[in-house]
């Protein structure tokens, strides 16, 4: 097997992991935090929050850097194409969630007491749910950039 198999192996693994969690909150944890009353949602945001640092964004990163090196390695022109796009659609779901969602996190975290939130607290649910689904979808664009892309290598 060539180091182009065995690095496309890798891309595909982290991308699919990176598609596959992302779709699975937006098609289950999404729905169950929009359930809750507030304070509920606060706490079980910040419960399911926990341990998704730093491991998401190492493999978002990692897939990141298997596909642009694979745009330059890959012997297949179109194969290059694809990983190269699929490289920068990982880069924006990392974008995303650092520019978007982080600090989204990072505001719903800060909050000391889910049951007395301050009156003018406005809900993140909306706004971050926007921002996982754009995420969701470039990743999913970048799983299946990746995976046509192995097929021709």
């Amino acid at each position: 097997m060539g180091v182009d198999a065995v690095l496309g192996v890798a891309v595909l693994l982290g991308s699919g992991v990176t598609a596959g969690v992302l779709f699975a909150v937006a098609l289950s944890v999404l729905p169950a935090l929009f359930a809750m009353e507030t304070g509920t949602y606060v706490h079980a945001h910040k419960l399911l929050g926990r341990n998704w640092d730093p491991t998401m964004p190492v493999v978002v990163l990692t897939s990141t850097v298997l596909a642009a090196a694979l745009a330059f390695v890959a012997d297949d022109a179109s194969a290059r194409v694809l990983f190269a796009v699929a490289a920068v659609l990982s880069l924006g779901v990392s974008a995303v969630s650092h520019l978007a969602n982080v600090p989204i996190n990072r505001r719903v975290k800060a909050v000391t007491d889910p049951t007395a939130l301050p009156h003018d607290w406005e809900d993140p649910r909306p706004l971050w749910r926007r921002w996982h689904l754009l995420r969701t979808a470039l990743s999913l664009v970048a799983l299946v950039l990746n995976a046509a892309a192995v097929a021709v290598l």
